[in-house]
């Protein structure tokens, strides 16, 4: 695998393998690379001493009050304000911009909806003309309904023996 095209594929796997965290397969094809490749064997090399040096460096732990200064600083900090601040919520503006574009693809759309009203708008014109034809027995029939004459009228017989037989009951 020697070769520059062989080198960048190593050089990707070259921190898992000195971690210790390459499989073993990939652990003996490093091996093998190394062992022919001396510019990555050198750049190994330097990954370890620059380890080595990093191992000899004391650790710093944070003071007891650091957390408590540190949120003390955030705190203090002004708000930031950006462009999208006036939006209460990335949900709303999607939902904006959803909206905004369905009014647009709609109203871009060919206006084809007249055809498919036609038959609705022929039934309900035929409706209307019907009762047009119908109109003189429609103004007959509200003057009938308001004419008192009708209420002194007798009633028949049968129809005044069923209003007695209701009233009995």
């Amino acid at each position: 695998m020697n070769g520059t095209q062989g080198c960048k594929k190593m050089e990707n796997k070259l921190v898992e393998y000195l971690d210790g965290r390459a499989r073993p397969a990939e652990r003996r094809a490093m091996e093998e690379h190394l062992t022919a490749c001396a510019d990555c064997r050198v750049r190994a090399d330097e990954f370890r001493m620059v380890w080595d040096a990093m191992d000899d460096v004391p650790v710093l732990s944070p003071s007891s009050s650091f957390d408590a200064a540190l949120r003390a600083r955030i705190a203090a900090e002004p708000a930031r304000v950006s462009f999208w601040s006036w939006l209460p919520s990335p949900r709303l503006a999607f939902a904006v911009t959803v909206l905004v574009a369905m009014s647009v693809w709609l109203s871009s759309m060919p206006h084809s909806v007249a055809p498919i009203l036609a038959p609705a708008t022929q039934v309900t014109a035929d409706a209307d003309f019907g009762m047009i034809k119908d109109l003189p027995v429609l103004e007959n029939y509200d003057v009938l309904s308001k004419f008192d004459a009708l209420s002194e009228l007798p009633a028949p017989a049968s129809v005044a023996q069923g209003e007695v037989r209701k009233e009995t009951r």
